[in-house]
């Protein structure tokens, strides 16, 4: 008999840990290759990890909802396989693990008790099991904050867990009381550090958000609880928000060529390839074609550094069933024609109906399009998918009487028009570059060939 370790799957670009929602199987039970053992969540997606031999669920190392780091063991299986033929044993690997652990758990007190920061030392939970999300372990990091101090923080999220408000709240509470004395190592610093150090502190403050007014509830109000996704959206709201000064351009397209073409080959097209054409791909081949004129609109930040993207992902925020928003990405958008772009637009839009999206189809997207006319909306302000630096509300389409310009003088007539908006970040666009890049979307929108192909 041999032992195997199932491991945490790397479930998308930038994901390092998952919570478990569900385990399928019990410690006890047999389990079949490729079998479902527990369902998990991650982002907004719920996927399922499969067993990767047959064998016996001999141990469980995590409970449901526990949030497990990317990589790491979350249960033990026993095979047939003979365990000389295995090479070493997780199980032996498991009790190193556990011999570690004791001396590990020294050093941290150690470095406790020395009263320095224990940011350096990479732990995904306390002693006493209090999980820490990356975020506020960075945000821990980057503030000198100890482990002892980060167990002793209130947390409001769920089960009691520590979220970037209550971090950011300490911050500043920890601020405003006398500094301790700094060890003498610090002491011995050279005085020409010094005013770079307070540049550097300074620069990295932030204040931290105020805590929310306490809210009276009726006798005959509902009190709803937020479901997960619910709660992860809000979150990443917020935390753009307080990210990103954003900023929003608009414009107002004429798209009569584009709408008379759509109504002129949306039924050829269905009956054609089995499905509708809708204006998203329309939408986004305009906004792939800006993206290649303005090139510094496809970016991210990271500290003082723009990482210009090489490819272009573009993310197209779906609504939910539930009320949920959901934002699957179709990667080198570039690359596909406008048929192409249509049955990918169809298709991630159906399976994210469906829940069925995996976790990488909502990741690595470089701009984002929300259509926000879909509910009738003439426009919109945006919020920033972060880490990108853009994204565009395409509001309804209007019928307006509009002046239009022909041979014979300017005359009055009934056109479809469309309110573009444009959020960025202010950081690194400006109001020139993102006041054109919104008007070339609109000119490639207006110079739609009325006479194309499908």
């Amino acid at each position: 008999m041999a032992e195997i370790e199932l491991i945490m799957p790397k479930m998308g670009e930038s994901v390092a840990e998952a919570t478990i929602i569900k385990w399928l199987k019990e410690e006890g039970d047999t389990i079949e290759a490729e079998e479902s053992v527990l369902e998990i969540a991650t982002d907004k997606v719920d996927s399922e990890v499969p067993a990767p031999e047959d064998g016996i669920l001999k141990k469980k190392l995590f409970n449901e909802d526990d949030v497990v780091q990317v990589g790491q063991v979350i249960a033990i299986i026993e095979t047939e396989a003979d365990a000389a033929s295995a090479g070493s044993s997780p199980a032996a690997a498991a009790e190193a693990t556990e011999s570690e652990a004791p001396a590990e758990a020294v050093e941290v007190e150690k470095i406790v008790a020395n009263g320095e920061a224990t940011a350096a030392v990479e732990i995904p939970r306390s002693a006493n099991g209090k999980f820490f999300s990356p975020l506020v372990r960075s945000i821990a990091k980057e503030e000198g904050v100890s482990l002892a101090e980060l167990d002793a923080i209130e947390g409001s999220g769920a089960e009691g867990r520590v979220t970037k408000a209550d971090i950011l709240s300490f911050i500043e509470q920890r601020g405003s009381a006398p500094a301790a004395a700094a060890p003498a190592t610090k002491a011995v610093a050279p005085q020409a550090e010094a005013p770079k150090a307070a540049v550097a502190s300074s620069s990295r403050a932030t204040p931290a958000p105020k805590a929310a007014p306490s809210v009276s509830i009726g006798a005959n109000d509902e009190i709803i609880a937020m479901d997960r996704m619910r709660k992860m959206i809000a979150e990443h709201m917020v935390m753009s928000k307080h990210t990103s000064p954003h900023v929003t351009s608009f414009v107002e397209a004429d798209v009569t060529n584009m709408v008379n073409w759509r109504n002129k080959v949306k039924n050829e097209f269905q009956k054609r390839e089995g499905e509708k054409i809708t204006f998203t791909p329309l939408l986004i081949e305009a906004l792939v074609k800006a993206i290649k004129d303005f090139p510094l609109i496809n970016v991210s930040i990271d500290g003082d550094n723009i990482i210009k993207r090489a490819n272009i992902n573009i993310g197209m925020a779906a609504a939910l069933p539930s009320g949920n928003l959901i934002v699957p990405v179709i990667k080198n958008a570039d690359n596909f024609n406008l048929l192409g772009l249509s049955k990918q637009v169809n298709d991630l839009a159906r399976r994210a109906r469906a829940n069925k999206l995996s976790p990488d189809e909502i990741q690595g997207g470089t701009y984002t399009l929300t259509n926000v006319g879909t509910f009738g909306n003439v426009m919109g302000t945006p919020i920033i998918n972060q880490p990108q630096v853009a994204i565009m509300a395409a509001g309804a389409i209007v019928k307006k009487p509009a002046v239009v310009e022909t041979p014979e003088g300017d005359m009055i007539a009934i056109r479809h028009k469309m309110f573009l908006s444009h959020s960025y970040d202010h950081r690194v666009v400006d109001g020139a570059l993102g006041g054109m890049f919104v008007r070339r979307v609109a000119d490639y929108l207006e110079a739609f060939d009325p006479e194309r192909e499908i």
